[in-house]
C-alpha cells in the first residue's frame, strides 16, 4: 500500500486508520438506501482535481442520470467539477450489448484517455448476471483487479450484497478492503451501524460505529471506547481539588467536598429532587463565574427557565449551555460526541446528565451503554470536569438496590434520594452511599426544599425510618 486517502469524512478516517488505502481496490457493501453511493460520491468531491480525476461509472442498477439528479442536492456536489475533474459514463448499454468483455474494453479505453486518480463502479454485483457462462465472471474479475493494480488508481466497488456473501463471492477475496453499511433494529429503534471487515497493510477501529446519512453526506460517529490508561487501577484520576457541591444539604454530609473533576450520581424516584439538586450544582459553578452545561432529555428551555427562577437563576445565564435533546429517535453516539464537542468548546467545569435513564433506554444495548458511560466519564475526569449524572429508580417506596445501574460502580460519588415515613406523614431523605477519595458523614438525613433550595432539617435523623426503606446496596 502507498499511503492513505482521505474517504471525505475526518471521523471515517480516523476509523479506517486514516482513510481509504490509496491505489487499492475498496468494497462497500450494503442493502438499499444505506448510503453506498453517496459514500462513493462525498469521497470522489473530497478529492478530485484536473491533474487526479475521478471516473464514476454505473452500471445496470441505477441510472446514470439519477445519480446525476440525486448528487445535486447533496452540499459537496460541485456541478463545475463534473467534465473537469469528476467524469461520470454509464456502462448499463455496453453491458447489455456486449457483456462483461465489453466493460472490460471499455474501462481499459477510459483509463488510457482519462488516466484517473480514483475510479468508482456502482454497481458492481449487478455485473454478475451478465457472465456469459457459469464461471465467467472470475475470469473477468481477474483480468479487471490485474488492470486496476497495474495501474496508480484507487477504486470503489459498490454493492447491494449481503454479509452471508462475504465468503462466496471472489470479489472479497480480491479486495483489498471492505465496508459494511447496515441498518441495526434494536426494539422500536432503527440505527445506521458501519464495520470495516477487512483492510490490508494497516489497522482500523474495530467493531460497529453509528453513521447518519443527510445532505452533507455520511457522518460517522467512532465507536467510544476508551482503553484504560497504562497502570490504570480502575479508579478516575480526579483531582486532589476539593469543590463545594452547590448543595447545600449535600454539602453537610461531606466533610472534604467533591473532587474536581469527579462524577456524582444522583438516584432516586420521581419528585425526590433529582434535577434540582442538578441545578444548584451547576449554578454553582455560573454564579463563579465558570462555564457550565445542562445536557437533558427531560425537561425543555423553557420548563428549565420556570423552575431555575424559583430559586433566583436563569437558563439564559451566559456562562451556561443548555443542550436539549429528545428521548424519542435519540441517537447516543451523535449525543456524546456533541456533548465532548461542547465541553470543549466552552470549557466547562460542571455538566449536568439530566437523566441517565433516557440515555440507557436510547442505547443499542447495555454494553454499548457501559461503554458510552465510562468513555465519557474517563474523558470528562481527564479534563477536570466535574459531571453529575440523575437516575431515576422505579420504586417511590423501600429502594433496596441501585448495583443494576452501571453508573453506581463508575461514578466516584454516589447520592440517594427517596421517600420516608415519619410518624405519619411523608418526608424526603438523602443518604451518601459513596464518596471516592473523600469522607462523608454516613446515615439517612431528611430533607426539605423551600425557596432557598435543598437543605438538611436540623437536628433530625431519620431514626424513626419506616422498615424496609434503609440504605441499599451499591
Amino acid at each position: 500500500m502507498n499511503g492513505r486517502i482521505t474517504s471525505g469524512s475526518g471521523p471515517l478516517d480516523v476509523v479506517l486508520g486514516g482513510g481509504l488505502p490509496r491505489d487499492a481496490i475498496v468494497l462497500v457493501m450494503g442493502a438499499p438506501g444505506a448510503g453506498k453511493t453517496i459514500f462513493a460520491q462525498q469521497w470522489i468531491f473530497a478529492n478530485a482535481t484536473p491533474e487526479r480525476s475521478a471516473l464514476y461509472l454505473t452500471t445496470v442498477s441505477e441510472p446514470l442520470e439519477k445519480v446525476l439528479r440525486y448528487g445535486q442536492t447533496l452540499s459537496f456536489f460541485d456541478p463545475a467539477a463534473v467534465g473537469r475533474s469528476v467524469w461520470y459514463e454509464d456502462l448499463g448499454r455496453i453491458l447489455r450489448d456486449h457483456g462483461l468483455p465489453g466493460v472490460l474494453e471499455r474501462v481499459r479505453e477510459l483509463i488510457r484517455v482519462r488516466k484517473p486518480a480514483m475510479i468508482v463502479i456502482d454497481s458492481f454485483k449487478a455485473m454478475h448476471p451478465y457472465a456469459s457462462r457459469s464461471g465467467a465472471f472470475r475470469p473477468f474479475l481477474h483480468d479487471l483487479a490485474g488492470m486496476l493494480s497495474a495501474f496508480p488508481a484507487t477504486s470503489l466497488w459498490v454493492g447491494e450484497y449481503q454479509d452471508d456473501e462475504i465468503q462466496r463471492s471472489p470479489e472479497f477475496a480480491v479486495a483489498d478492503a471492505i465496508i459494511a453499511l447496515k441498518s441495526v433494529h434494536s426494539a422500536e429503534r432503527t440505527s445506521r451501524a458501519l464495520q470495516v471487515h477487512k483492510l490490508r497493510g494497516g489497522g482500523y477501529l474495530a467493531g460497529t460505529h453509528s453513521y447518519r446519512l443527510s445532505e452533507d453526506g455520511i457522518t460517522v460517529y467512532p465507536r467510544l471506547a476508551d482503553p484504560a490508561d497504562a497502570g490504570d487501577t480502575g479508579d478516575h484520576d480526579v483531582q486532589s481539588v476539593r469543590i463545594r457541591s452547590g448543595i447545600r444539604a449535600l454539602d453537610d454530609m461531606l466533610e472534604d467536598g467533591l473532587c474536581a473533576g469527579s462524577s456524582t450520581l444522583v438516584a432516586g424516584p420521581t419528585g425526590t429532587g433529582k434535577t434540582l439538586m442538578g441545578l444548584h450544582f451547576v449554578f454553582q459553578a455560573v454564579g463563579q463565574g465558570d462555564g457550565a452545561i445542562i445536557a437533558t432529555m427531560q425537561e425543555d428551555p423553557s420548563q428549565l427557565e420556570r423552575t431555575a427562577s424559583q430559586f433566583g437563576w436563569s437558563v439564559k445565564d451566559g456562562n451556561l449551555t443548555v443542550m436539549y435533546r429528545s428521548p424519542v429517535d435519540l441517537n447516543v453516539d451523535q449525543w456524546v460526541y456533541e456533548l465532548l464537542d461542547t465541553i470543549e468548546t466552552t470549557g466547562a467545569s460542571r455538566v449536568l446528565l439530566d437523566s441517565l435513564a433516557d440515555l440507557q433506554a436510547a442505547a443499542p444495548d447495555q454494553i454499548r451503554f457501559r461503554e458510552y458511560l465510562y468513555s465519557l466519564l474517563h474523558r470528562s475526569s481527564r479534563q477536570g470536569t466535574s459531571l453529575m449524572m440523575t437516575y431515576e429508580l422505579p420504586e417511590l417506596f423501600g429502594v433496596s438496590k441501585i448495583s443494576d445501574v452501571a453508573a453506581s460502580h463508575m461514578a466516584d460519588n454516589v447520592v440517594l434520594l427517596q421517600y420516608a415515613g415519619i410518624t405519619g406523614r411523608m418526608s424526603r431523605a438523602l443518604t451518601v452511599l459513596k464518596t471516592r477519595a473523600a469522607n462523608h458523614r454516613s446515615g439517612v438525613r431528611e430533607f426539605q426544599i423551600t425557596t432557598e433550595g435543598i437543605g438538611l432539617v436540623p437536628a433530625q435523623s431519620l431514626s424513626d425510618f419506616v422498615p424496609g426503606q434503609g440504605t441499599p446496596h451499591v
